[in-house]
Protein backbone atom coordinates (compact mmCIF):
# COMPACT_ATOMS: atom_id res chain seq x y z
CA UNK A 1 0.00 0.00 0.00
CA UNK A 2 1.53 3.35 -1.02
CA UNK A 3 1.90 5.84 1.74
CA UNK A 4 -0.91 8.52 0.40
CA UNK A 5 -4.05 5.13 -0.34
CA UNK A 6 -6.56 5.83 2.49
CA UNK A 7 -6.21 3.25 5.91
CA UNK A 8 -10.59 2.93 5.19
CA UNK A 9 -11.71 2.55 1.42
CA UNK A 10 -15.34 1.35 0.71
CA UNK A 11 -16.83 1.15 -2.75
CA UNK A 12 -20.64 0.66 -3.10
CA UNK A 13 -21.24 -0.94 0.24
CA UNK A 14 -24.88 -2.52 0.07
CA UNK A 15 -26.13 -4.16 3.42
CA UNK A 16 -29.42 -5.21 2.81
CA UNK A 17 -31.93 -7.17 5.69
CA UNK A 18 -33.97 -10.06 4.13
CA UNK A 19 -37.55 -10.70 6.16
CA UNK A 20 -40.88 -11.56 5.26
CA UNK A 21 -42.15 -8.57 4.53
CA UNK A 22 -39.07 -8.26 1.46
CA UNK A 23 -35.96 -6.70 1.28
CA UNK A 24 -34.88 -3.71 3.97
CA UNK A 25 -32.48 -1.50 1.69
CA UNK A 26 -30.24 -0.58 4.97
CA UNK A 27 -27.08 0.63 3.52
CA UNK A 28 -27.27 1.21 -0.56
CA UNK A 29 -24.20 1.69 -2.61
CA UNK A 30 -22.18 3.84 0.01
CA UNK A 31 -18.91 4.92 -0.91
CA UNK A 32 -16.20 7.06 0.87
CA UNK A 33 -12.78 6.80 2.42
CA UNK A 34 -10.74 8.04 5.38
CA UNK A 35 -6.64 8.39 5.26
CA UNK A 36 -4.58 8.50 8.38
CA UNK A 37 -5.23 10.99 10.69
CA UNK A 38 -8.48 12.07 9.43
CA UNK A 39 -11.48 12.26 10.68
CA UNK A 40 -14.58 11.20 8.76
CA UNK A 41 -17.82 12.44 9.73
CA UNK A 42 -21.48 10.83 9.14
CA UNK A 43 -24.47 12.66 9.87
CA UNK A 44 -28.18 11.77 9.30
CA UNK A 45 -31.51 11.11 11.08
CA UNK A 46 -31.84 7.85 13.27
CA UNK A 47 -32.59 4.97 10.70
CA UNK A 48 -30.75 5.99 8.11
CA UNK A 49 -27.82 3.72 7.87
CA UNK A 50 -25.27 5.56 9.56
CA UNK A 51 -25.05 2.57 12.47
CA UNK A 52 -25.26 -0.23 10.23
CA UNK A 53 -22.47 1.05 8.13
CA UNK A 54 -19.80 0.99 10.83
CA UNK A 55 -21.26 -2.04 11.82
CA UNK A 56 -20.84 -3.45 8.50
CA UNK A 57 -17.01 -2.49 8.43
CA UNK A 58 -16.03 -4.99 11.34
CA UNK A 59 -18.49 -7.50 10.19
CA UNK A 60 -20.81 -7.35 13.11
CA UNK A 61 -24.02 -7.45 11.00
CA UNK A 62 -26.96 -8.55 12.87
CA UNK A 63 -28.73 -11.36 11.43
CA UNK A 64 -30.38 -11.33 9.21
CA UNK A 65 -28.41 -8.79 7.82
CA UNK A 66 -25.80 -9.24 4.55
CA UNK A 67 -23.65 -7.45 2.59
CA UNK A 68 -24.55 -8.29 -0.77
CA UNK A 69 -22.53 -5.86 -2.62
CA UNK A 70 -19.99 -3.55 -2.67
CA UNK A 71 -16.27 -4.12 -1.25
CA UNK A 72 -14.12 -2.64 2.42
CA UNK A 73 -10.71 -2.60 2.34
CA UNK A 74 -8.37 -1.86 5.21
CA UNK A 75 -4.88 -0.88 4.31
CA UNK A 76 -5.45 -2.76 1.00
CA UNK A 77 -7.14 -5.58 2.54
CA UNK A 78 -10.62 -6.38 1.53
CA UNK A 79 -12.75 -7.26 4.44
CA UNK A 80 -16.36 -8.36 2.44
CA UNK A 81 -14.01 -11.99 1.70
CA UNK A 82 -12.91 -12.69 5.29
CA UNK A 83 -14.21 -15.30 7.10
CA UNK A 84 -14.93 -14.73 10.44
CA UNK A 85 -11.70 -15.91 12.14
CA UNK A 86 -9.60 -13.18 10.40
CA UNK A 87 -12.06 -10.55 11.29
CA UNK A 88 -11.70 -11.16 15.09
CA UNK A 89 -7.93 -10.78 14.58
CA UNK A 90 -8.41 -7.31 13.00
CA UNK A 91 -10.81 -6.11 15.37
CA UNK A 92 -9.13 -4.45 18.24
CA UNK A 93 -5.45 -4.34 16.86
CA UNK A 94 -6.66 -3.06 13.40
CA UNK A 95 -9.97 -1.56 14.10
CA UNK A 96 -11.90 -0.83 16.02
CA UNK A 97 -15.91 0.45 17.89
CA UNK A 98 -16.58 2.94 20.25
CA UNK A 99 -20.44 1.76 21.05
CA UNK A 100 -23.18 4.58 21.55
CA UNK A 101 -24.01 2.77 25.18
CA UNK A 102 -20.47 2.55 27.24
CA UNK A 103 -21.98 0.54 30.13
CA UNK A 104 -23.08 -2.06 27.60
CA UNK A 105 -19.64 -2.49 25.89
CA UNK A 106 -18.45 -3.03 29.49
CA UNK A 107 -18.69 -6.32 31.96
CA UNK A 108 -20.93 -4.51 34.62
CA UNK A 109 -18.95 -7.88 36.76
CA UNK A 110 -15.26 -7.68 35.75
CA UNK A 111 -12.62 -5.06 36.90
CA UNK A 112 -11.49 -2.80 34.73
CA UNK A 113 -8.09 -3.92 34.96
CA UNK A 114 -8.87 -7.21 33.87
CA UNK A 115 -10.88 -6.11 30.82
CA UNK A 116 -7.90 -3.45 29.86
CA UNK A 117 -5.70 -6.17 29.86
CA UNK A 118 -7.41 -9.24 28.11
CA UNK A 119 -8.14 -6.63 25.42
CA UNK A 120 -4.06 -5.81 25.05
CA UNK A 121 -3.46 -9.74 25.77
CA UNK A 122 -5.47 -11.03 23.09
CA UNK A 123 -3.46 -9.48 20.61
CA UNK A 124 -0.30 -8.65 21.89
CA UNK A 125 1.08 -11.47 24.18
CA UNK A 126 2.81 -10.04 27.30
CA UNK A 127 3.42 -10.29 31.38
CA UNK A 128 0.33 -8.91 33.13
CA UNK A 129 2.86 -6.56 34.94
CA UNK A 130 3.60 -4.97 31.42
CA UNK A 131 -0.06 -4.74 30.29
CA UNK A 132 -1.31 -3.24 33.87
CA UNK A 133 1.76 -0.50 32.86
CA UNK A 134 -0.08 0.30 29.94
CA UNK A 135 -3.80 0.27 30.75
CA UNK A 136 -2.89 2.61 33.22
CA UNK A 137 -1.10 4.92 30.61
CA UNK A 138 -3.92 4.37 28.31
CA UNK A 139 -6.27 5.92 30.30
CA UNK A 140 -4.26 8.83 31.87
CA UNK A 141 -4.27 9.33 28.16
CA UNK A 142 -8.02 10.03 27.73
CA UNK A 143 -8.35 12.26 31.24
CA UNK A 144 -8.89 9.46 33.94
CA UNK A 145 -7.80 10.73 36.89
CA UNK A 146 -5.59 8.29 39.35
CA UNK A 147 -5.37 5.49 36.92
CA UNK A 148 -3.51 2.77 38.59
CA UNK A 149 -6.47 3.33 41.53
CA UNK A 150 -9.42 3.81 38.85
CA UNK A 151 -8.11 0.50 37.35
CA UNK A 152 -9.25 -1.78 40.64
CA UNK A 153 -13.04 -0.01 40.11
CA UNK A 154 -15.70 -1.80 38.51
CA UNK A 155 -18.05 -0.25 35.71
CA UNK A 156 -20.79 0.97 37.60
CA UNK A 157 -18.39 2.96 39.75
CA UNK A 158 -17.36 5.66 36.78
CA UNK A 159 -19.59 8.17 35.88
CA UNK A 160 -20.78 8.62 32.49
CA UNK A 161 -18.63 10.54 31.04
CA UNK A 162 -15.80 8.32 32.46
CA UNK A 163 -17.36 5.12 31.37
CA UNK A 164 -17.38 6.64 27.93
CA UNK A 165 -13.54 7.70 28.33
CA UNK A 166 -12.49 4.32 29.29
CA UNK A 167 -14.49 3.11 26.23
CA UNK A 168 -11.97 5.11 24.18
CA UNK A 169 -9.35 4.02 26.03
CA UNK A 170 -10.16 0.14 25.12
CA UNK A 171 -10.28 1.42 21.57
CA UNK A 172 -7.21 3.15 21.32
CA UNK A 173 -5.42 0.33 23.64
CA UNK A 174 -3.94 -1.25 20.64
CA UNK A 175 -3.14 1.53 18.36
CA UNK A 176 -5.68 0.31 15.41
CA UNK A 177 -5.61 2.23 12.09
CA UNK A 178 -9.23 2.85 11.99
CA UNK A 179 -11.67 3.90 15.15
CA UNK A 180 -15.18 3.95 13.98
CA UNK A 181 -17.26 6.02 16.81
CA UNK A 182 -21.06 5.65 16.86
CA UNK A 183 -22.08 8.80 18.58
CA UNK A 184 -20.62 8.31 21.96
CA UNK A 185 -20.76 11.23 23.20
CA UNK A 186 -24.89 11.63 22.95
CA UNK A 187 -25.69 11.07 26.38
CA UNK A 188 -23.27 13.39 27.51
CA UNK A 189 -23.51 16.79 29.10
CA UNK A 190 -21.86 19.26 26.61
CA UNK A 191 -19.03 20.11 28.94
CA UNK A 192 -18.14 16.01 29.33
CA UNK A 193 -18.83 16.06 25.91
CA UNK A 194 -16.51 19.00 24.54
CA UNK A 195 -13.50 17.45 26.99
CA UNK A 196 -14.00 14.15 24.85
CA UNK A 197 -14.29 15.72 21.23
CA UNK A 198 -10.98 17.60 21.99
CA UNK A 199 -9.40 14.56 23.35
CA UNK A 200 -10.51 12.07 20.51
CA UNK A 201 -9.18 14.75 18.12
CA UNK A 202 -5.66 15.14 19.63
CA UNK A 203 -5.28 11.44 19.86
CA UNK A 204 -6.42 10.91 16.04
CA UNK A 205 -3.42 13.74 14.83
CA UNK A 206 -0.90 12.15 17.24
CA UNK A 207 -1.39 8.59 16.66
CA UNK A 208 -2.46 8.93 12.96
CA UNK A 209 -5.63 6.85 13.50
CA UNK A 210 -8.17 7.38 11.03
CA UNK A 211 -11.84 8.00 12.77
CA UNK A 212 -15.43 7.46 11.24
CA UNK A 213 -17.72 9.73 13.61
CA UNK A 214 -21.37 8.72 13.50
CA UNK A 215 -24.06 11.19 14.60
CA UNK A 216 -27.02 12.71 13.96
CA UNK A 217 -25.81 16.32 15.62
CA UNK A 218 -24.26 18.47 13.05
CA UNK A 219 -22.95 20.71 15.78
CA UNK A 220 -20.29 17.86 16.81
CA UNK A 221 -19.09 17.33 13.36
CA UNK A 222 -18.68 21.26 12.92
CA UNK A 223 -16.06 21.53 14.95
CA UNK A 224 -14.47 17.57 15.17
CA UNK A 225 -14.68 16.71 11.26
CA UNK A 226 -12.22 17.25 8.28
CA UNK A 227 -15.00 15.72 5.92
CA UNK A 228 -18.18 15.00 6.47
CA UNK A 229 -21.20 12.87 4.58
CA UNK A 230 -24.33 13.33 4.53
CA UNK A 231 -26.67 10.34 5.12
CA UNK A 232 -29.95 9.77 3.94
CA UNK A 233 -32.31 6.28 3.33
CA UNK A 234 -29.05 3.98 3.13
CA UNK A 235 -27.36 5.99 0.89
CA UNK A 236 -24.75 9.25 1.10
CA UNK A 237 -26.68 12.45 -0.67
CA UNK A 238 -23.74 14.76 0.22
CA UNK A 239 -19.88 14.31 1.11
CA UNK A 240 -17.42 17.21 1.24
CA UNK A 241 -14.74 19.20 3.45
CA UNK A 242 -16.61 20.14 6.72
CA UNK A 243 -16.55 23.75 5.99
CA UNK A 244 -18.02 23.02 1.97
CA UNK A 245 -21.03 21.24 3.04
CA UNK A 246 -22.03 23.29 5.92
CA UNK A 247 -21.08 26.74 4.24
CA UNK A 248 -22.46 25.76 0.66
CA UNK A 249 -24.91 22.52 1.26
CA UNK A 250 -26.23 21.80 -1.77
CA UNK A 251 -28.16 18.81 -1.02
CA UNK A 252 -32.18 19.75 0.05
CA UNK A 253 -31.79 16.97 2.68
CA UNK A 254 -28.69 18.74 4.08
CA UNK A 255 -29.78 22.19 3.65
CA UNK A 256 -32.91 21.01 5.84
CA UNK A 257 -30.96 19.82 8.84
CA UNK A 258 -28.34 22.64 8.83
CA UNK A 259 -31.93 24.65 8.79
CA UNK A 260 -33.52 23.04 11.97
CA UNK A 261 -30.52 24.04 14.22
CA UNK A 262 -32.19 26.05 17.11
CA UNK A 263 -29.35 28.73 16.44
CA UNK A 264 -29.66 29.34 13.39
CA UNK A 265 -33.90 30.41 14.27
CA UNK A 266 -34.15 34.19 15.44
CA UNK A 267 -36.20 34.12 19.02
CA UNK A 268 -39.81 34.10 18.91
CA UNK A 269 -39.96 32.29 15.68
CA UNK A 270 -40.93 28.29 15.19
CA UNK A 271 -37.76 25.85 14.69
CA UNK A 272 -37.91 25.31 10.86
CA UNK A 273 -38.67 21.42 10.19
CA UNK A 274 -37.93 18.99 7.51
CA UNK A 275 -41.78 17.64 6.31
CA UNK A 276 -42.36 14.10 6.73
CA UNK A 277 -40.60 11.77 7.77
CA UNK A 278 -37.85 8.97 6.53
CA UNK A 279 -39.81 6.70 4.18
CA UNK A 280 -39.39 2.81 4.97
CA UNK A 281 -36.41 0.85 4.29
CA UNK A 282 -38.31 -1.56 2.95
CA UNK A 283 -40.76 0.50 0.53
CA UNK A 284 -38.58 2.92 -1.14
CA UNK A 285 -40.00 5.91 -3.43
CA UNK A 286 -39.16 5.54 -6.94
CA UNK A 287 -36.16 7.52 -7.51
CA UNK A 288 -34.59 9.85 -4.83
CA UNK A 289 -35.23 8.72 -1.79
CA UNK A 290 -35.77 12.18 -0.40
CA UNK A 291 -38.35 12.78 -3.44
CA UNK A 292 -41.72 12.89 -1.07
CA UNK A 293 -40.34 15.46 1.44
CA UNK A 294 -38.89 18.13 -1.24
CA UNK A 295 -39.96 20.96 -2.48
CA UNK A 296 -37.96 21.38 -5.35
CA UNK A 297 -38.85 17.90 -6.43
CA UNK A 298 -39.36 17.81 -10.10
CA UNK A 299 -40.55 14.75 -12.98
CA UNK A 300 -36.92 14.14 -13.22
CA UNK A 301 -36.27 13.32 -9.29
CA UNK A 302 -38.21 9.83 -10.32
CA UNK A 303 -34.76 8.77 -12.24
CA UNK A 304 -32.55 7.75 -8.89
CA UNK A 305 -29.74 10.72 -8.94
CA UNK A 306 -26.57 9.68 -9.32
CA UNK A 307 -23.21 11.01 -7.20
CA UNK A 308 -21.93 13.45 -8.88
CA UNK A 309 -18.88 15.87 -8.27
CA UNK A 310 -19.70 19.90 -8.46
CA UNK A 311 -16.38 21.25 -7.08
CA UNK A 312 -13.40 19.25 -6.18
CA UNK A 313 -13.85 17.36 -3.48
CA UNK A 314 -17.51 17.96 -3.11
CA UNK A 315 -20.64 15.45 -4.26
CA UNK A 316 -24.35 15.56 -4.44
CA UNK A 317 -26.79 13.05 -5.17
CA UNK A 318 -29.33 15.67 -6.54
CA UNK A 319 -30.88 16.21 -9.77
CA UNK A 320 -31.01 19.99 -8.71
CA UNK A 321 -28.40 20.98 -6.23
CA UNK A 322 -27.71 24.15 -4.76
CA UNK A 323 -30.84 26.85 -3.59
CA UNK A 324 -31.01 29.16 -0.89
CA UNK A 325 -30.98 27.66 2.95
CA UNK A 326 -34.38 28.39 4.78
Amino acid sequence: MKRQDPILYIEGLTTHFFSKTGVVKAVDGVSFSVSAGEIFGIVGESGSGKTLTGLSVLGLVPPPGKIIDGSIHLNGIDLTGMDASGLRRLRGMEMAMIFQDAMTALNPVLRVDTQVIEAIRAHRPMPRHQALKEAAAALAQVGIPAPEERLRAYPHQFSGGMRQRLAIALAMINSPGLIIADEPTTALDVTIQAQILSEVQKLSRSKGTAIVWITHDLTVVAGLADRIGVMYAGRLVETGTTDDVLDNPLHPYTRGLIGSIPSRTRRGLPLAQIPGSTPSLDNLPAGCAFIERCSRARTACRENPAMAETTPGHQVRCHFPGGELP
